[in-house]
């Protein structure tokens, strides 16, 4: 039992992490029907951004979190400008073309910023500093530790958040308003232009987050990094229904529970053919479910074809 209430825990951070950046997928699909996958090599620049502002602060005496959020005050901005700057010299310009035009473009994007920050930061793995106490606090038998404690309660902040920010303010029934349909919504007054770029910018800030926390939490950080996580995101936000914010964060829990649930037991279940480090699998076996089973997600929403 204390196995299983641990792996639940894991789960959770895992799972906290992945919600966050799926979400940076759902919400670009949502209004533009474009699977960004340059938005996990976003998450890797913030994680490097927020490292490097770390590793010169370590020695000053702050405050571990007092460094993790200086550096994340580094790391925000950083990868809001380079998510804006995708979406204006990438995708715009192909907003109109082919579908498979923009798809390759965002490969195309992911593989130049993983180059770039390999001839930056290197191409060896970077040991992330210990900024929160490793001291374990007991729960049901198992353990959780300060950054495990902070991962999902930022998260679920950031969560609760947005859900705001999309229901209850302007900009948010803008963007309901240009995902539903752009071209009646530049009728009625809204800047189409202005509301993409501004969600491109939202999921950047929510994948900088997720960079500093995924480093933190193992310890490293690499230029290669996001490739990994972007692609378990987007299962994520599959699984739950991709264009759909619920979907999205629920896909994201669901995901990192099924992982950490499967790599703790998949030993025992093979009786110890395949191990722990058999754990990626998991993640697109579900990818195959989903798609043959339910190709709309868990919480997918009913799409009407635009004219």
């Amino acid at each position: 039992m204390d196995t299983f209430i641990q792996q639940i825990i894991n789960g959770l951070v895992l799972g906290s992490i992945y919600a966050l950046v799926a979400l940076g997928y759902t919400m670009v699909y949502g209004i533009l029907g474009l699977i960004n996958f340059a938005h996990g090599e976003v998450v890797m620049v913030g994680a490097l951004t927020a490292l490097s502002i770390v590793k010169v602060l370590s020695g000053s005496g702050l405050p571990g979190p007092v460094v993790a959020l200086l550096g994340l005050m580094g790391a925000v901005p950083v990868c809001m400008a380079l998510g804006f700057t995708i979406e204006r010299v990438a995708y715009r310009p192909l907003r109109n073309a082919p579908r498979l035009a923009p798809l390759i473009t965002a490969i195309g994007v992911s593989i130049v910023l993983q180059q770039l920050m390999m001839l930056g930061w290197g191409s060896t793995y970077l040991s992330f500093p210990q900024l929160f106490s490793a001291q374990p606090h007991s729960l049901m038998g198992a353990s959780i530790n300060d950054l495990q404690i902070m991962i999902i309660c930022v998260a679920g902040a950031m969560m609760v958040g947005l859900v705001l920010l999309m229901q209850k303010t302007r900009i948010g029934r803008a963007m309901r308003a240009t995902a539903e349909n752009p071209a009646m919504a530049s009728l009625m007054g809204v800047n189409v232009n202005r509301i993409i770029s501004f969600t491109f910018v939202i999921g950047s800030a929510l994948a900088a987050v997720a960079g500093l926390m995924v480093s933190a939490n193992y310890s490293i950080a690499h230029y290669s990094m996001g490739f990994m996580l972007g692609l378990k995101a987007f299962t994520a936000a599959v699984l739950g229904g991709i264009g759909n914010l619920a979907g999205a964060m629920l896909g994201g829990v669901l995901l990192g529970l099924i992982e950490s649930l499967g790599s703790g037991y998949i030993s025992d279940l093979t009786g110890g053919v395949l191990g722990s480090n058999y754990r990626d699998v998991f993640a697109f076996f579900v990818l195959i479910l989903v798609l043959v089973l339910r190709p709309s997600g868990l919480m997918g929403e009913r799409v009407s074809e635009r004219a």
